[in-house]
């Protein structure tokens, strides 16, 4: 990597006493840590700056591309600190491949893998202090992205981009620990079409979720699953995670990537532990009928989601406007608990790491 990064340190940063505070009991994305990387990219020369700077607000100009266009991306990773106090981060390379494919599909500028995983280095060297201890699922979420920073109105592929990553103390995505969750079927909505972005992690995806997002919380629903939108009729994946069944006989069925599916590097993750423990996994389409026949006759007998805020979680009831699917007193099932258990051991250092998925950061 040719890039050095420059450091500038945060002369006000958060007392120690506060952050302490706000790490004993950290809240899902409240807090940020007290510094930012930022790498600038242009046309005619690449990449040409990296630093990492004191958190604050971005000063862009009204006309900057990103606010008219839509033209971001994002990622979505942690740091976990072990036992003996190293910190150590999951995957990574699965985030720089996949936040390429994305750029891909923006038309943004793709990140080189190596300047990725530096990127995330420089900023535990300096906020280090920030992930907290390996108890009660706590850990450092890190937020990479990226965004068209030209100054430029005008319908074509920015000609300047900032690449940044910030970082936020995190406890449980779903405070009710291992529950099952309530889930809304998205009738009305869908989140991707066919040849459109749905396989890129780009707001505008999440934006489209959000509308039926709400009116799932109205029923007291924790995410939103959505359908494809051609035909309304097979199961996509929910608003932040994906979906897996397990069937009565063993198996265990994901909805298969067909372009409108983010590539979930917690998916392909679990896929992997499924298939060491010798059972077959299914990538296939699942139809929202074959869905309601198989929970309500037994053949489905687990419901899990996945995804890196929420790690596993059990599902209990599907929700819509015309229907509920599955009991209100469903119990995290068997294989649910013993992958979540295991993935999260190796990701806290407490399982063995049978594949190298973590990388030491500090």
């Amino acid at each position: 990597m040719s890039l050095q990064f420059s450091v500038t340190r945060n002369q006000n940063p958060l007392p120690v006493a506060k952050r302490d505070e706000v790490l004993a009991a950290p809240v899902f994305g409240q807090y940020r840590t007290d510094h930012q990387v930022v790498c600038v990219w242009e046309k005619d020369k690449g990449w040409v700056s990296a630093e990492v700077i004191p958190y604050g607000p971005i000063q862009m100009d009204p006309a900057a591309a990103v606010l008219h266009y839509g033209q971001e991306i994002f990622e979505g990773i942690k740091a976990y600190r072990h036992d003996d106090g190293s910190i150590w981060t999951f995957r990574p390379y699965e985030n720089a491949k996949r936040l390429q494919l994305s750029a891909r599909r923006m038309a943004l500028p793709e990140v080189p893998e190596e300047l990725f995983v530096e990127s995330l280095r420089q900023l535990i060297a300096v906020d280090g202090d920030w992930v907290p201890e390996p108890v009660n699922e706590k850990t450092l979420y890190i937020r990479p992205f990226e965004i068209a920073a030209e100054d430029f109105l005008g319908v074509r592929a920015a000609h300047r981009a900032e690449y940044r990553v910030i970082a936020s103390p995190v406890g449980p995505y779903f405070t009710g620990g291992l529950k099952p969750v309530s889930i809304w079927i998205a009738l009305d909505s869908a989140r991707a079409g066919k040849h459109g972005t749905g396989e890129a992690k780009t707001g505008g995806n999440y934006a489209a979720s959000l509308q039926a997002q709400g009116e799932g919380y109205e029923q007291g629903c924790s995410q939103v699953m959505f359908l494809d939108a051609e035909t309304g009729t097979y199961i996509e994946e929910l608003g932040g995670m994906n979906l897996f069944f397990v069937y009565k006989d063993g198996h265990v069925a994901t909805p298969s990537l067909d372009g409108t599916i983010l590539r979930g590097i917690t998916r392909k993750s679990v896929i992997q532990l499924i298939q060491d423990r010798g059972i077959e996994i299914q990538e296939r389409k699942i139809t929202l009928d074959e869905m309601r026949a198989g929970i309500n006759s037994g053949d489905i007998v687990e419901v899990f989601a996945c995804g890196t805020a929420a790690v596993i979680t059990p599902v209990g009831q599907f929700k819509s406007r015309v229907e509920t699917i599955g009991s209100s007193d469903a119990e995290p099932g068997a294989l649910t608990a013993s992958l979540r258990e295991e993935l999260t051991g190796i990701q806290y250092g407490r399982v063995e790491d049978r594949h190298n998925w973590m990388l030491r950061l500090a």
